[in-house]
């Protein structure tokens, strides 16, 4: 039988000899053995040397994901148990172990690529995203019950990239008990409410955690308003650390609802501080700044407006003219906390984006801080892809 394998074209094998996963379409030169999708096979240079192993994806032009460049290890049940002990014992070491809540595996960067799985207290929630993982899905879900405290396995793979790889959109449970319609978890002192089958995601934004906490310092006899707020997580914050008053904003009804009931799960159901408005992000900020109103803390955390390079300069309008914005209506001496989560944005076009905004806005800044992802979202060396997050604090005058 002919080995199941790719042969890359000559002098394409620059990237995996850095160490980088992900093997394109344009760089194969030939398949052979007739790999089906989620496969393991072979990458081989022109002229046939080994290179790693991978899961095919024939639908997707990221052909190839590497499991292992060793040429000595094979892909079975016994090398997703260690690489999810491995990415375990990481955030054992990290200190997330007393945390209800942290990611486990974040893909690529913990050898598992398109694979994500969050802990929420004794469940988890798990994004398979590509044909590879969704192959092995039921020996990941069994190396994945084997971890301490784990009561049930949620499935929550209805991320848009599925359909790039052939595959439908899924979710439910894996394995165990269902996880109950409601549950809580503790975030640096704060009480989320759960939702995983329903939330964004697989149920909440972690990586945003140790940003989060810059709040505290921001917040205290401050105006707060918190854009795309979602579950609140920014101005629960704010309030819990003596904000005069916060404002929440979200376009979906289901997120400023889900934002008034952390608010209330931590005592501030009735508080006169706080305020909820559902409406358009852009528009809204528009009225604000007609209507002369300001602030002195302003946290902008949208959704992703950029999925791939090609829709890059149509989202960095959206940057600017949402920045623009808020830059407008921040009091002097004010702080934005603004933030990007697509990948294809760079840290460097981002700053470029902001100060754009802030030059059209005609204010001076000076940025306090940068961010990125947390810990637990880890970022490999060989794989820049897997920065994602960025962040600054400005300082405006």
């Amino acid at each position: 039988m002919e080995e199941k394998c790719l042969y890359l074209l000559s002098k394409r094998d620059a990237s995996l000899l850095r160490g980088h996963p992900w093997v394109f379409s344009g760089a194969i030169h030939r398949v052979t053995g007739e790999p089906q999708a989620g496969e393991t096979v072979e990458i081989r240079s022109a002229d046939g040397k080994f290179l790693a192993r991978g899961a095919y994806s024939p639908n997707s032009q990221i052909r190839a994901r590497v499991w292992t460049f060793d040429k000595d290890e094979t892909i079975n049940a016994a090398f997703f148990g260690k690489r999810i002990q491995q990415a375990y014992d990481y955030r054992l070491r990290l200190g997330y172990g007393d945390m209800q809540a942290f990611r486990v595996i974040h893909g690529e960067a913990d050898g598992l690529p398109a694979l994500v799985v969050d802990k929420f207290g004794p469940y988890l929630s798990c994004e398979f995203l590509a044909s590879g993982p969704e192959v092995w899905k039921r020996t990941i879900v069994e190396q994945l019950s084997k971890l301490p405290g784990i009561k049930g396995i949620y499935e929550r793979s209805d991320a848009e990239a599925r359909k790039r790889e052939g595959l439908e959109l899924t979710d439910g449970l894996l394995w165990g008990e269902e996880p109950p319609e409601d549950f809580t978890i503790l975030e640096n002192g704060v009480t989320y409410r759960m939702d995983l089958p329903g939330g964004h995601k697989t149920g909440f934004y972690l990586d945003q955690r140790e940003n989060r906490l810059a709040i505290d310092r921001l917040a205290p006899g401050a105006t707060v308003l918190d854009c795309c707020c979602y579950s609140g997580a920014f101005g629960i914050r704010a309030a819990k650390a003596g904000a005069k008053s916060v404002r929440f904003l979200d376009y979906a009804p289901s997120a400023i609802g889900l934002a008034k009931a952390n608010a209330a799960l931590n005592g501030l159901a009735d508080d006169p501080r706080i305020s909820f408005e559902q409406a358009d992000m852009f528009q809204q900020l528009r009225k604000y700044r007609d209507s002369r109103q300001t602030f002195d803390v302003i946290v902008l955390d949208p959704p992703k407006f950029a999925t791939t390079r090609g829709q890059l300069l149509k989202a960095a309008k959206g940057y600017k003219d949402v920045n623009l914005l808020a830059c407008k209506l921040l009091n002097p001496g004010g702080t934005l906390l603004t933030y990007s989560c697509s990948a294809a944005m760079t840290p460097e076009f981002f700053r470029t984006i902001v100060g754009e905004a802030l030059t059209d806005a005609h204010r001076s800044a000076r940025v306090v801080r940068s961010y990125s992802q947390a810990p637990d979202h880890p970022q490999s060396l060989a794989f820049p892809e897997g920065h994602y997050l960025t962040g600054l604090e400005i300082v405006v005058e």
